[in-house]
């Protein structure tokens, strides 16, 4: 283990890529992927990372870095038949106990295990590399608990201070919606501009409050403002994903699922709207790509009583069975690319690899083990 921005951290690395994760929370990150010789590390950390924060700071902002796994994801103010969570629950704030790391063949396993009290149960994490893939394999495997459960990843990305250095592109939607309340109020010291509760087809054209639209496809943007949104993926597609190019830093971000157990995408655009502690308007440039089955970001009850998302039929929650295990795998990793690729268009998928095709015409291959997702 080694302190990591304040954090003791397990460290599993190949030649490829070099992870942290924390014992509090099980935040992955930072995380260095090697392309060549280029170094690059998508991830964000929270510029109050070694400061002393107010008595009852939830544990996962004073961890807040990269991505964790949330169960039940959001906020959880609203407790349900008796449970009441922490923020993005036990999994992405509590302590994590070493299982083991070490070298199987051609990849390396971390294992980690949390025995939640709030619905008892056990959540097991594996972090796992592939020697030649600049790729990071999760899968968290929940045991002994039943009920419905919103869940998924929080992923956190950090864009160059450069307007639009980032381009972010999704695979097919069935349908795409502002947050429902605004997502800030200037009452309580926090802006927004999208237009509450819009819904939109198109990432380049998202409703705002000054009758204009807005372009989610390129950011850094809108500096002052925190949004949400939520992506609904075409649940008939086999493979579900996002990514994000970088085509003047030399590199894409990409994240694969399978879009029946994470449902959904929520967009936390964070761009110095926030002028609370820790906030304090200095968190900029960062927007979450979170991978969920929720509604929104309310948390358990709203995720599993019916709400506008149901009613069309979508899923906002799993229903989790004490005596069948529920796994959730997850995939992400970068890939070089040229200053003309673009956005990604499209990603094809082979079992071993798949191939980001850029907007220019360009495309790149890289090796991604796809049988993990279990398709």
């Amino acid at each position: 283990m080694k302190k990591i921005f304040g954090q003791q951290s397990f460290v599993i690395r190949n030649r490829n890529v070099e992870a942290a994760v924390t014992e509090l929370g099980g935040h992955l990150g930072p995380v260095r992927f090697s392309l060549g010789r280029k170094k690059v590390q998508p991830f964000s950390v929270a510029p109050w990372w070694n400061e002393k924060l107010a008595a009852g700071t939830p544990t996962l902002l004073r961890v807040l870095r990269g991505d964790f796994f949330c169960l039940p994801f959001g906020g959880n103010a609203k407790p349900w038949h008796g449970e009441r969570h922490p923020p993005h629950g036990e999994t992405a704030n509590a302590r994590w106990r070493l299982e083991s790391l070490k070298r199987e063949g051609d990849e390396v396993n971390l294992r980690l295990s949390l025995k939640t009290r709030v619905r008892p149960g056990r959540v097991d994490k594996r972090i796992r590399l592939l020697d030649g893939h600049t790729v990071v394999y999760q899968e968290h495997v929940i045991s002994g608990m039943s009920g419905p459960m919103p869940l998924g990843h929080h992923a956190m990305l950090k864009f160059p201070d450069r307007e639009g250095a980032g381009r972010l592109s999704t695979s097919k939607m069935a349908l795409g919606q502002v947050f429902v309340e605004a997502a800030e109020r200037p009452s309580e010291r926090g802006y927004s501009v999208l237009k509450p509760g819009a819904v939109f087809d198109q990432l380049n054209r998202v409703p705002d409050i000054t009758g204009g639209t807005a372009d989610l496809t390129h950011y850094p943007a809108r500096r002052g403002f925190e949004d949400i949104v939520m992506l609904v993926a075409d649940p008939r597609l086999k493979v579900a994903w996002n990514a994000v190019a970088f085509p003047e830093d030399g590199y894409v971000w990409f994240a694969l699922r399978d879009p029946r157990v994470l449902a959904s995408t929520v967009l936390w655009i964070s761009n110095g709207g926030r002028h609370y502690p820790p906030w304090n308007g200095r968190h900029v440039n960062v927007m979450g790509v979170e991978d969920v089955t929720a509604w929104f970001h309310y948390g358990l009850a709203q995720s599993a009583e019916p709400n506008p998302l149901t009613t069309l039929g979508y899923k906002t929650h799993q229903v989790l069975t004490a005596t069948e295990p529920f796994t959730v795998r997850y995939v992400m990793g970068v890939a070089p690319i040229g200053q003309r690729f673009g956005r990604v268009a499209n990603i094809q998928f082979a079992d071993d690899s798949i191939v980001l095709e850029g907007e220019a015409g360009e495309s790149v291959k890289v090796a991604v083990d796809l049988k993990f997702l279990g398709l």
